[in-house]
């Protein structure tokens, strides 16, 4: 097992992830291809500066437009909003591989005395008249349901009848969502959208450790690298140490990752060997790796496991927009900026959309970062790309304001 440096390791994730070097990813196919690497991106309704599944694809895609992703899911049909990591987006082909957690689901709801009915009820009044959100579903009162939204599910004491029922439909897989009207889903039967082939194929993997290893491959590619410790990265899998360590020494055995150490580190890394490439041109010191900046989603891949980013680039990052106002230390939504392969800063730039100017309310440098030239120059970019993404403009007092801010404390 080699071992690599902190920085060649930084440099391998940022790369497989298309954060550094030549953009990798560019427009609609781009964005699709990102979400097929990943395997998952995570979907969050708030919008301040763009969704989460959103900013996560601006920060890599070249030409990005919000458009494109509503268009993979609603038009296209080649990505799929559903559980995986929480909510999420991920490929429609990936469909076979949910057919346990859909049959748990509907097991489940056979022992809700009345919801067999009402389910019924809700698809016939939609084979009739198309997509329905719950507000438009014309079934009355409230129910106690467990929802199987994430798979380890979720108790409601009381929930709205028609949402329950639309909810369980959908992770029983009998409904998907048509489109969202801003947050509000609207569910159609996925029979209408959904070929054959996706929609009827059998389940690749009967056997729950079969699935456990193929999703933990998965979130291993969307990493980039992965060590073998407890992980947020692996959210929503079952995965206690034990099985941890029986999942990975598997798929060294069939050679589909490869492990190596990080100096300073006590456990091993792990990258899917198809990236075996990219390692040997970051070790090689041949890879292309020319600075730019990005702003990061708060839910990106490259956040998903936090303790790690700490131990590799000594960045603690916090999400705080469920902080109180008084305890933030930085803002509601503040984004990481990502500058070569290092987190230099972090931004909240929050758009007034009814005037069309993008404000920036809030810039921090990590102590050590020089304000330079290039360093300037590659903010106007980065800024400039954020605010067409939000269809703005740049208020050049802000700008300024944001460019002279001072360092703060770690």
């Amino acid at each position: 097992m080699i071992t690599i440096t902190k920085q060649q390791a930084r440099r391998f994730i940022l790369a497989k992830q298309g954060l550094i070097g030549p953009y990798r990813f560019a427009g609609k196919d781009g964005a699709n291809d990102y979400v097929r690497q990943a395997g998952c991106i995570q979907y969050d309704p708030v919008d301040v500066c763009g969704r989460n599944a959103e900013l996560t694809l601006q920060s890599r895609v070249k030409g990005f437009k919000k458009t494109m992703l509503r268009e993979l899911l609603y038009e296209d049909r080649k990505l799929i909003d559903y559980v995986d990591k929480e909510l999420s987006i991920w490929p429609v082909e990936d469909w076979p591989y949910y057919a346990s957690f859909r049959e748990r689901s509907r097991r489940m709801s056979d022992t809700f005395e009345g919801l067999h009915e009402l389910k019924q009820e809700a698809l016939a009044y939609i084979k009739e008249n198309g997509p329905v959100c719950s507000d438009t579903l014309p079934i009355e009162g409230e129910i106690y349901w467990y929802s199987s939204m994430h798979w380890s599910g979720n108790w409601h004491k009381k929930s709205q009848a028609a949402r329950s029922v639309l909810e369980q439909l959908y992770t029983e897989g009998e409904l998907i969502i048509h489109h969202k009207n801003g947050s509000r889903k609207y569910y159609d039967l996925a029979e209408k959208y959904l070929p054959d082939a996706v929609l009827k194929a059998d389940n690749p993997y009967n056997d729950d450790f079969a699935l456990i290893n193929w999703r933990v491959l998965r979130r291993i590619g969307a990493v980039g690298l992965l060590w073998d410790k407890n992980s947020t990265a692996f959210l929503g899998i079952d995965l206690k140490a034990d099985l941890r360590k029986k999942v990975l020494s598997k798929l060294l055995d069939d050679k589909k990752i490869e492990a190596v150490m990080v100096d300073g580190i006590k456990v091993p890394f792990y990258y899917r060997i198809e990236d075996e490439a990219l390692m040997q041109e970051i070790l090689s010191g041949n890879a292309n790796l020319k600075p730019r900046m990005s702003f990061i989603a708060p839910l990106d891949p490259l956040l998903w496991d936090k303790d790690l980013v700490f131990a590799l680039w000594d960045f603690r990052y916090s999400w705080e927009i469920y902080t109180p106002a008084s305890k933030r230390k930085y803002g509601y939504y503040t984004l990481p900026i990502v500058y070569g392969d290092r987190f230099v800063g972090r931004i909240e730039a929050v758009p007034n959309r009814k005037e069309g100017i993008l404000q920036v309310k809030g810039l921090w440098w990590e102590t050590g970062i020089r304000c330079t030239k290039s360093l300037n120059s590659a903010l106007e970019r980065a800024l400039s790309a954020f605010a067409k993404f939000n269809d703005c403009v740049i208020v050049n007092d802000s700008h300024n304001k944001a460019v002279q801010s001072k360092e703060i404390e770690k």
